[in-house]
C-alpha cells in the first residue's frame, strides 16, 4: 500500500512518523515519545540506547539480557548481581552450591587469560596493565620505569635503544657501548705510545 504523504512506520506503535517527531535507531523510525526501552521503559537517546535486532534497551537492560552471565559480572566495579532477570523474560537457573558445572571455565575468554597471563615490567617486576603500558626492546614497561639505566633519563621512541634487555639513552648508549677512537667523539686526542 503506498505511503501517501506520511512518514516511515513507528518501530514501537506502527503509527506514522512525522519528520518532526522521528528518532532513527538501527535502521528503523521511531516516536519521540515511542522511544523507550522495551524492558523498563525508560526514555532512550543516542548515547543511552542498545539495540538487538529489532529490538531497542536501554545499556542497563541490555546488558542484563544479552550481556555475560556468572560472578564478576554486575552493574559496577566489585558488584555481585542478585536480580534474576524475571521482569526481562529470562530464565536465569538458580544453582545449589553443588552444581554440575566444573568450578574452573573449561575454555576460559580472552579476558580471563589475560588477567592471569599480566605482563611484568623488567626494572621493578610488578604487573603491567594496558593503561601504562610502553613497549620497548619488545617487552612492556611500566611509563615511569621507561628511563635510561644509567642517568634516569625519561625515555621515548625517538631517543630509545637496548642492549641485552636493558634501555638507555641514545647519549648514554654511545658513550658506554659506541665505537671508541678519533671522530667518534670519545677521544679528542690520539695518546702516544712511549
Amino acid at each position: 500500500m503506498p505511503n501517501w504523504g506520511g512518514g516511515a512506520k513507528c518501530g514501537a506503535c506502527e503509527k506514522t512518523v512525522y519528520h518532526a517527531e522521528e528518532i532513527q535507531c538501527n535502521g528503523r523510525s521511531f516516536h519521540k515519545t515511542c522511544f523507550l526501552c522495551m524492558a523498563c521503559r525508560k526514555a532512550l537517546d543516542s548515547t543511552t540506547v542498545a539495540a538487538h535486532e529489532s529490538e531497542i534497551y536501554c545499556k542497563t537492560c541490555y546488558g542484563r539480557k544479552y550481556g555475560p552471565k556468572g560472578i564478576g559480572f554486575g552493574q559496577g566495579a566489585g558488584c555481585l548481581s542478585t536480580d534474576t532477570g524475571n521482569h526481562l523474560g529470562l530464565n536465569l537457573q538458580q544453582g545449589s552450591p553443588k552444581s554440575s558445572h566444573p568450578s574452573t571455565p573449561t575454555n576460559p575468554s580472552k579476558f580471563a587469560k589475560k588477567m592471569v597471563d599480566v605482563d611484568k615490567c623488567p626494572r621493578c617486576g610488578k604487573s603491567v596493565y594496558a593503561a601504562e603500558k610502553i613497549m620497548g626492546g619488545g617487552k612492556p614497561w611500566h611509563k615511569t620505569c621507561f628511563r635510561c639505566a644509567i642517568c634516569g633519563k625519561s625515555l621515548e621512541s625517538t631517543n630509545v635503544t637496548d642492549k641485552d634487555g636493558e634501555l638507555y639513552c641514545k647519549v648514554c648508549y654511545a658513550k658506554n657501548f659506541g665505537p671508541k677512537g678519533i671522530g667518534f667523539g670519545g677521544l679528542t686526542q690520539v695518546e702516544k705510545k712511549e
